[in-house]
Order: structure tokens, then sequence, then C-alpha cells
């Protein structure tokens, strides 16, 4: 014990001198990240897309905006599939050999996404330390390095072609991670480097249950899946008694708020909650202040960032500002220009500034995952809150759910379709979707004004999902685990017409 009280002691001493970084880049916004974009141009000038966009000639960032399009994928995919197979200085200096495979949730394509060693080191696992720092600074008290972190990633088998390596995030991440990660970390690299889905559960679940794991790290919904399963199979009331020193769940790839009350009854106490914000193309937010749901932006991780306002953003006339002209309150589309070579990249996220000193976020939703066919501009964090104070008002919860517009035929109004899976049923359905509607019209006019009187949506139309629906659908697609989520909003009926037809 003495020797674990102090490695948990020098460990959060090296992690927090990280702090005065972060609090000089919050004091210094703009010169942090113009730091960022012209290190990066100078060190690109010579690559293939340098040369193509003029890179040496851009001493400013309206020659920036002026010489460098605005992306989607898409657009990008022929320099990637360059770069994949093994040709140099594409649109970053010298290889990328690896490249992240992501299906993403707005695209049934596979994407590649690179990932250069800067990328790497100075974002991916830069952030990592940085999420222990900032914790570590706001609870001098944790033990977090005296017990075990429990890690959940994806399908972490890496495949290769063209001598460039290619996989899941996680699988890249855990296969280059430093060596005192893995020794306060369960599972073992074995168990986590297993790609089927049931199986690895099972190697998971008989490696942690004989754990004292003080931290979770992973997506809410999977990661309630696997702290469910362990409970059955240790037989355990609560988490909290198979791991008393639990202290830290650290989460991000969905939005939290339809699980809190979940994992605060499994945990069966109460603990601390860390949203992060990452992806394949990079790591982006970091919650800072305990308690909080809101996220600092990370402005020294070799990502740039430009923002589309989304009351003007129109795909083929794509208009960005810079962080300092950034409002409180509005939405923005989200463009990167990263350390990997992805230039003015439209990510597809969308979110919303809380605050400009510093800077923090919420994310609040996808380009392509919201509902708009018949004006309402109804997005994913207003069908949250929504959903949540149904939930209360109920006493239900949640565990997945789709939406999707109903539209209008033969003179009738439209609506929006919802499948809802529920953990605890609400006792009466139709006052469960009163609440709902009545929240979303409180906090969308858009919707209001759609609503009024039925004339445009007519009230939604619910339906309470058989259990394990959406694992169900998840596993027929071959998408369990890891990043992989349920679409929750679309505007179109691709994704809840075959739910509704399991669900029958």
């Amino acid at each position: 014990m003495a020797t674990k009280a102090l490695f948990n002691t020098v460990v959060n001493w090296f992690i927090r001198q990280r702090i005065d970084q972060i609090q000089n880049f919050m004091k210094h916004p703009i010169e942090t990240q113009n730091g960022v974009l012209f290190s990066q141009l100078y060190f690109a000038e010579n690559t293939d897309y340098g040369k193509i966009y003029g890179f040496s000639s851009i001493s400013n960032y309206d020659d920036f905006v002026r010489n460098v399009p605005i992306v989607t994928y898409e657009d990008f995919e022929p320099f990637i599939e360059k770069a994949r197979q093994g040709n140099p200085d594409i649109f970053w200096p010298g290889n990328i050999r690896k490249f992240a495979k992501s299906s993403g949730t707005t695209n049934a394509k596979s994407k590649f996404i690179p990932i250069s060693d800067e990328c790497l080191e100075d974002c991916h696992f830069k952030a990592g330390k940085d999420l222990l720092s900032i914790y570590a600074n706001n609870h001098p008290e944790n033990n977090l390095f005296s017990n075990k972190n429990l890690r959940l990633g994806g399908s972490s088998e890496l495949y290769e072609n063209f001598n460039t390596k290619f996989g899941d995030l996680s699988a890249i991440m855990i296969e280059n991670l430093p060596f005192w990660v893995e020794i306060t970390t369960t599972p073992s690299k074995k168990v986590s480097l297993m790609s089927e889905w049931e199986s690895k559960l099972k190697a998971i679940i008989s490696e942690v249950k004989n754990e004292d794991v003080g931290s979770l790290t992973g997506v809410p919904s999977w990661m309630m899946v696997l702290l469910q399963r362990t409970l059955a199979e240790t037989g355990y009331a609560t988490i909290s008694e198979l791991w008393p020193n639990l202290e830290v769940f650290f989460h991000g790839g969905i939005s939290f708020k339809p699980y809190r009350e979940q994992y605060r009854k499994i945990i069966g106490k109460d603990i601390n909650y860390y949203e992060i914000y990452n992806a394949s193309e990079g790591f982006f937010g970091i919650q800072d202040v305990s308690g909080s749901d809101e996220m600092l932006l990370m402005l020294d991780y070799g990502i740039f960032y430009e923002f589309i306002p989304m009351d003007q953003f129109e795909l083929n006339n794509l208009h960005a500002i810079p962080l300092e002209e950034v409002e409180v309150g509005k939405n923005y589309a989200m463009v990167i220009t990263t350390n990997s070579g992805l230039w003015r990249y439209l990510i597809g996220d969308t979110v919303r500034f809380t605050s400009v000193h510093p800077y923090r976020i919420r994310i609040s939703g996808r380009t392509k995952h919201y509902i708009n066919a018949f004006g309402e501009e109804l997005m994913i964090d207003n069908v949250e809150t929504a959903l949540t104070k149904a939930c209360e008002a109920t006493d239900s919860a949640i565990t997945d759910f789709t939406g999707a517009p109903v539209f209008m035929q033969n003179g009738e109004s439209g609506a929006h379709e919802w499948i809802f899976e529920f953990s605890k049923n609400p006792a009466d359905l139709e006052y469960f979707t009163q609440v709902f509607d009545h929240h979303l019209k409180s906090l969308n006019s858009d919707y209001e004004a759609k609503r009024y009187n039925n004339m445009t949506l007519k009230k939604p139309v619910v339906h309470v999902a058989k259990p394990q629906l959406f694992y169900q659908w998840m596993s027929e697609r071959g998408k369990l685990g890891g990043q992989n989520k349920v679409p929750r909003l679309s505007n179109d009926r691709e994704y809840i017409e075959p739910l509704l037809k399991m669900n029958q």
C-alpha cells in the first residue's frame, strides 16, 4: 500500500505541472491559435496540398481563407487515398503510416482518417495526460494511480496494406501507449485488442472483476452494458460494492444526459463525472470544472479551429469565422485544420459556446443529424434536454432512442416519430409524450411554431422498443462497442424503418 501511495503522489505531482500551460492558452487563446495555424502552414508548405493552395504565400488569416477551401471527407478523399498507398508529402510532410477507420454515423462508407505521429503524440496522448492533470488539480485528494483505470475501447484489430496500418483509433492508441499507462490500466493489452464484442466482454469481465478499479473511461452506452453484465456475473448489487474505490468516470462519444440517473443507481454512490470531446480526427475538449456540463476548448493540440454559423450553413456555399468572432449561445459547425494534415476539414459536429473567456463549449449535434423536415431545426441537445425532463416527470429512464420525420400525406400534417428503449418504463406513456413535447416547444421556438394548432406538426408518435432492440440492431450492423453510436436523429427514415420492423 505504501508503494501505491508513493506512486500516486509522484504521478499526481508530475501531471499537474501541465496546468500552468493550460492556463496560459486560456489567457491568450487567439495568439495560441495563430501560432498553431502558421507553424503548420510553414511545416506543410512543400507538400502537394501546400503547393496547390499556396501555403508559402499565406501571411495572415484572410490569405488562408482565400487560398484554402473548406472540405468534406468526400472532397479530401483523393488525397487520403494517395497517402494510404504510401506516397509521401501529400498533405503532411513525410509518410503517414496510420489511419483511423471510421464509418461515422452520417455516412455508411468507411472513412480513413490520417493519424500522423505528431497528432498521436501532441494531440491524442497529450489530451489523455491533460485529462488526468485537470482532474488531479481539481481533486488533489484523488487516488487515481493507486487503483486501476478500466478502459473500454472498440474493435481493436489492425489491418495493413500499402505499408500503412488502419483500424479503430483505440487500436492505434493502445498499440502505441507508453508503458506507464499499461501499468495503471485494465483490462490487459491482449484483451483490449480483441475484436469480437461478445467474447471481448466476457474476457474483460473475467479480468476486471478481480481488480481494484478507481476510474472508468469509455462511451456511456457501452460502459453501461459492461457494468450491467459485470454485476450479473459477480452477484453484487451495485458497482461500488465491487469497486469501493471508484471515484470518477471519464466519458465521451455521446451525450451523458440520458444516462446520468442510471449511472447513479448502478454505481450506488456519488462519484465524479468528467466529459471529453474526442474523435478520430482529433481531441477537442475536456471538462475542466468539476460538476460542469461544459468543456474547455483545448487550443494547443495542433488543431486550428474555425466555425460556420448553423443559421448560415449551406453545403455548397460554406463560410467560416475564426475563434475570436464566435458568440455565446449560437450553434456552429466546426471546421478543423490539424497536425495530421486535414486542412479546413468539416468534421460534421456542431457546438454551442457557453463562454468566450475562456472558450468553453457544449456539443449540440451533427450537421447531418437533426430533424428539419418542416423548418423546425430540431437539434440533438433540444431532444436530450426534453427527454431528461420527461424522464424526471414520469420517474422513467431511457437507454436508447432514435427519431425521424413522418412526412405530410393526403393533406395531413407531419409529425416526428420516436422509438424509445426504456430501462424503466413510464407508468403513463401519454403523459411522458406530453411532457416531452412541451419541453421541445419551450426549448425550440421553430418547433413550437410548427406545432401550433397541429398545423404543420402533430404531436410526437412514440413507440416503446422491445428490450435490447437497439443492441440487436447494432449487432446486426457489426457496430457493437467503441465509438459506434446509435443515430439519434435523422432527416429521413433510413434508421427508424428497420428498427420499427424489428420491433413488431
